[in-house]
């Protein structure tokens, strides 16, 4: 069977179940605000990012114990010598932000940040080969840096939800599964919205339990992180760490992901997407 016939087969049997189920959250299972620590990547994307606001991030990811600190590649060395020993995990975007860049290249991105101590990359997606259903080159992008980084990094493909279909998006995940990455991920936050519920639910839906799922991009309170977790993300991008693990409330107000905020969202959130990170 070739892949666009298992992509076929498997977008069919999730949009179908998609429209049916997967709107009730998990439990919260007693999840306590110290508890988010493990679930998130501290994170640091800013162009104007100097070195001591690096080393603040990382101290402040071995304070809380936070999953890993994620960077650009030009950091990850220094991130790594920051790290080494606390238990937090060395990470840094590839092809970020646009994606655009040839399997070649991400390939030997990836390999130079492991080779710098990355143990995670998160790859952005083709995302126009994906817009354009070219999915035998989505999934070679891919499984370039898969085989990079085999046995010394783990994968995160970021599909960029906010510029895909829901169908485009199970697609998405699903190559990314079939490619051998270790999870998929919502957003860079740098385009025209970040993670939802319904965006994390249904990746969740598409990669089963044996796939990690990381919601990225507009979390900021431990409302927030709380309902990724229910939706079913297993990691979180994010740059208010404390704010999470203090158990900071949102203020009642929930993103619609309409992509029309420019200084300030319709809907009442003074922070656009673009500036989160």
């Amino acid at each position: 069977m070739d892949i666009n016939e298992i992509i076929r087969q498997v977008t069919e049997e999730i949009c179908s179940k998609y429209g049916v189920e997967g709107q009730a959250p998990a439990a919260s299972n007693g999840k306590s605000p110290a508890d988010m620590a493990k679930y998130i990547d501290d994170t640091l994307l800013k162009a104007d990012a100097t070195l001591e606001d690096i080393r603040k991030v990382c101290d402040r990811a071995k304070k809380y114990h936070t999953a890993s600190v994620c960077v650009n590649p030009s950091y990850v060395q220094f991130v790594a010598s920051q790290l080494e020993g606390s238990g937090v995990t060395p990470c840094c975007v590839i092809g970020f932000p646009l994606g655009a860049t040839t399997p070649e290249v991400k390939a030997f991105e990836a390999s130079n940040a492991a080779d710098h101590g990355a143990r995670e990359v998160d790859m952005v997606i083709n995302i126009g080969a994906v817009k354009s259903g070219d999915w035998m080159l989505v999934k070679r992008d891919i499984e370039a840096v898969v085989n990079a980084v085999r046995n010394r990094a783990k994968v995160k493909v970021i599909i960029e939800c906010c510029l895909l279909t829901d169908e485009e998006k199970v697609k998405a995940c699903t190559v990314s599964k079939l490619a051998g990455a270790h999870f998929v991920k919502t957003s860079t936050g740098f385009s025209t919205g970040g993670a939802t519920v319904e965006d994390v639910r249904l990746m969740r839906e598409t990669v089963g339990p044996e796939m990690g799922v990381k919601a990225s991009g507009g979390v900021r309170t431990y409302d927030d992180a709380l309902a990724m977790i229910e939706a079913g993300a297993n990691r979180m991008g994010a740059s208010s760490t404390e704010k999470i693990v203090s158990g900071e409330k949102g203020s009642g107000h929930s993103c619609t992901n309409c992509g029309n905020c420019k200084n300030m969202c319709p809907n009442g959130n003074i922070e656009i997407r673009k500036k989160l990170y």
